[in-house]
């Protein structure tokens, strides 16, 4: 979610030091990722897509927060340019003629930015505390550790991972898994392991956040700017900037005006309407297929007691049909988007199946569904079902403003076609709202929010489980024949019948509506000409699938 303008003291800061001050070098060495000699030093500031919600792993929600913890801590593996897994802490694996036990090699003399060693003792400490709290305090990492029952350190560089059956999605999932110091986080994971999701994990008296990756957070503010600074310890390449400023903004037209006013070196997420101008200004705008899309949430929790209506196949068939998608890629993402069907998106790659279509935009098969139903329209003209009328308020969390906003105007003026009111409701703390009270999913109707998932498919189907109400379920669906399917996709070792299981529970979230899936956005970063050798990924050049970007970056 977008935050308000960083000060404009600190934003001076950062521009001083991007410069060349504040500690940066601008000695030419090192060697890049494109073979040329590189400019070491300086501060890259950074735009923010939707902010850091939490500097803790168990708590955080938003892409930044885990594109953070890509970035100050280690996972096993990352993907490459390419998307196949690539060494991270991990240098090499291997599994277990039956697949029930998988064993990794880790970084030798690797250290925490504390100095304290980092060995494979750390990685087991966190998945064992995963999978001890599972069904409580870590129940939101639990697609992560799916079917792992004990992790374990055979010495310092030897990791061994136990599973109940066979995995399939074993690199994927330890991909998500951050890698945590025991010697920090072991005091949180006593006893019931409730000061896990109490722990702040931020700065303090003049200490970074304990870091094994790249970067060290040295100062955290939600609502204004972190700083991650080059970590002297880090095991990896060394990066060639010094820091990095990630600041939040109010509004897209601030962060776009401070990109072109040289108060700022990139935006991770451009909107649409600004291609151009940035284009215009010279800077380097960069467009490609992303994982994130938009979804218009219809509450399906088994738990609901009011406007039940929404419960019905039909009338949420009827919704789909009254959904102008290709207005809303045309006139709120400008044609940077593309129409969506299925919670697995196609920069997955071969995991999307193409062969679910949307239902065609038709107010004609909306209102014949309705019709049918008997919800015939009042002296208004809104519909009445059940004795109400068909008037519903949308949730609208602060991070879909913008295009997001148009989008729902074009879905508004459909639905009103059809005999059904919709009513935004921009707020803060969407999902408290949506789980409340107590995990049932009870006081709400509808809303607008949006995905970025993993490129493996495991984690976004185990969202839609059962087990994850009140974890990372946002549409309280729950299904015992489709957590049926996520179990069985997840033993699939065989390529292809992973593949059909797959398809499958794509296919049934997509008949059963908990979302209708709006469209797939395009990636669009752009940066000026301060810095070069971004990489981009399907997530941009600042995610969570890979570490390579703020590496190779560096002073033009």
């Amino acid at each position: 979610m977008r935050k308000v303008l960083v000060g404009a003291a600190l934003a001076l800061a950062l521009v001083t030091a991007a410069c060349g001050g504040d500690g940066g070098s601008s000695s030419t060495t090192g060697v890049g990722g494109s073979g040329g000699p590189v400019k070491e030093g300086g501060t890259l500031r950074v735009a923010a897509y939707d902010g850091i919600d939490s500097m803790n792993p168990f708590i955080g929600v938003n892409d930044d927060s885990y594109a953070t913890y890509e970035h100050i801590y280690p996972q096993l593996v990352q993907y490459d340019a390419n998307q196949d897994f690539a060494p991270d802490f991990a240098t090499s694996w291997s599994h277990s003629k039956d697949g029930t036990t998988w064993t990794f090699k880790t970084q030798p003399n690797a250290l925490w930015s504390d100095g304290k060693p980092l060995t494979a003792a750390d990685a087991a400490f966190t998945i064992n505390t995963m999978i001890k709290f599972q069904d409580t305090v870590t129940a939101g990492s639990a697609g992560s550790i799916a079917r792992m029952t004990s992790a374990k350190a055979v010495d310092d560089t030897t990791l061994d991972i136990s599973f109940s059956a066979p995995e399939a999605a074993v690199l994927g999932n330890v991909q998500q898994i951050s890698i945590l110091p025991e010697h920090v986080w072991a005091q949180y994971a006593a006893g019931d392991g409730k000061a896990l999701k109490t722990f702040a994990n931020t700065p303090s008296n003049d200490s970074p956040v304990v870091s094994g990756g790249p970067f060290m957070v040295t100062q955290y503010d939600e609502t204004g700017t972190t700083i991650y600074e080059k970590n002297p310890n880090w095991y990896g390449t060394a990066p060639h900037i010094d820091r990095m400023g990630l600041e939040y903004f109010s509004n897209e037209d601030a962060e776009v005006t401070a990109l072109k006013t040289n108060q700022i070196d990139a935006i991770e997420s451009v909107p649409p309407p600004s291609v151009k101008t940035l284009q215009d200004a010279n800077m380097t705008v960069k467009i490609g297929p992303s994982l994130t899309y938009r979804t218009f949430i219809i509450n399906s929790s088994p738990y609901k007691k009011t406007n039940l209506e929404l419960q019905d196949p039909e009338v949420r068939k009827a919704f789909e049909y009254a959904i102008d998608r290709q207005s809303i890629i045309t006139t709120a993402w400008l044609s940077y988007a593309q129409a969506g069907t299925t919670i697995v998106p196609p920069g997955s790659g071969s995991w999307f199946d193409s062969s679910i279509q949307p239902l065609p935009f038709s107010i004609d098969q909306a209102n014949t569904i309705l019709d049918g139903l008997n919800y015939m329209p009042g002296a208004d003209g809104i519909r009445v079902a059940n004795g109400h009328p068909m008037t519903y308020q949308v949730l609208f969390p602060g991070s879909e403003r913008g295009a997001g906003d148009r989008a729902f105007q074009i879905i508004q003026a459909g639905f009103q076609q059809i005999g059904v009111k919709l009513i935004q409701k921009p707020v803060t703390g969407a999902y408290s709202i949506m789980t409340a009270p107590d995990n049932k999913y009870e006081n709400w109707d509808l809303a607008m929010w949006s995905w970025t998932p993993p490129i493996d498919p495991d984690f976004i189907l185990s969202a839609m489980t059962c087990q994850s109400l009140g974890n990372w379920s946002d549409s309280g669906y729950c299904k015992p024949a489709f957590d049926k399917l996520y179990a069985q996709q997840g033993k699939a070792v065989d390529a292809t019948d992973r593949h059909d299981l797959v398809n499958q529970a794509q296919q049934m979230v997509f008949d059963d509506r908990p979302y209708i899936v709006l469209n797939y956005n395009d990636t669009i970063n752009a940066w000026s000409g301060n810095f070069t050798g971004y990489v981009e990924s399907s997530q941009g050049f600042f995610g969570a699938l890979t570490k390579a970007s703020l590496i190779e970056v560096h002073l033009a």
